[in-house]
C-alpha cells in the first residue's frame, strides 16, 4: 500500500457518508455555520505552498479501525469513533488533496462540537490518553492488507497535543497531527505527505481554530 492511499484509510474517511467534490467552483457555505470554520481549498493550499483540487466531506465519524494493539485505537484513527464518541452535535470532516487517485499531499480538518464543554473535554482526552499509550500499531484494511506505523508526542498540554504518524517503509510518508481544545469544540488538522508538513499543520489549525465558536 502506499503512503497516500494509507494516510487517507488511516483517517476513517473511506465511509457511506464520504462525498468527493472537484475542487472548483467552490461550494457555497454559509457564514455562521460549521462549514465555514473550514479553511477552503486555496487556502489550505496556499499555507502549505502546492495547488490541491480534491475534496472529501464526512458528515459523521467514521467507525473505528482495524488495529493491532487494540490499545493504539485513538492514534491510528483519530478521526473515527475511537476518539469522538456518540453524543456530538455537530460533526464534520473535510479531506483535501491533490487529485481523487494520485496524491502527495493530503489534508484533513476534523470538527466535533458537544453540547458542553465537560464532554468535548472527554474526547480530547481519550485522544491525548491514546497516544501516550501507543508508539507503534498496525492497521489491517477492509481488503486485508496492512501497514505499520509509528507514532511520537511533539507536545501535550491539556488543552493541545501534537504528534507525528509515520508509515514504515512508506517512503518517507508522514502525518503531522494536531488537535485543540476549544470550549465544546475538539478541533484536530493533519498534514501527510513525504515532506516536513508541521508548520503547515500549526498555521492550519490556528486559523481552524479562530473560526470555531466555542
Amino acid at each position: 500500500m502506499n503512503g497516500a492511499v494509507a494516510a487517507v484509510a488511516l483517517l476513517g474517511l473511506l465511509s457511506a457518508c464520504t462525498t468527493l467534490v472537484d475542487g472548483t467552483p467552490q461550494l457555497h457555505v454559509t457564514p455562521g455555520t460549521v462549514q465555514s470554520s473550514f479553511l477552503t481549498l486555496d487556502e489550505v493550499g496556499s499555507l502549505l505552498g502546492t495547488t490541491l483540487a480534491s475534496r472529501t466531506i464526512e458528515s459523521e465519524p467514521p467507525p473505528s479501525l482495524s488495529v493491532d494493539p487494540t490499545a493504539c485505537a485513538a492514534a491510528v484513527g483519530p478521526g473515527t469513533q475511537s476518539v469522538y464518541a456518540r453524543g456530538w452535535t455537530v460533526f464534520q470532516s473535510a479531506t483535501y488533496q491533490d487529485s481523487d487517485y494520485v496524491s502527495d499531499h493530503t489534508v484533513t480538518q476534523v470538527l466535533g462540537v458537544y453540547s458542553d464543554s465537560s464532554q468535548a473535554g472527554m474526547v480530547f482526552r481519550t485522544l491525548a490518553d491514546g497516544l501516550k499509550g501507543c508508539t507503534s500499531a498496525v492497521r489491517t484494511d477492509a481488503d486485508q492488507s496492512t501497514s505499520k506505523w509509528t507514532y511520537s508526542t511533539d507536545s501535550s498540554t491539556s488543552v493541545d497535543v501534537s504528534w507525528t504518524a509515520t508509515q514504515d517503509a512508506g517512503d518517507g510518508w508522514a502525518c503531522y497531527r494536531r488537535a485543540h481544545l476549544k470550549g465544546r469544540a475538539v478541533v484536530q488538522v493533519a498534514v501527510c505527505g513525504a515532506g516536513d508538513g508541521k508548520q503547515a499543520a500549526s498555521k492550519i489549525i490556528e486559523k481552524f481554530s479562530e473560526r470555531v465558536s466555542e
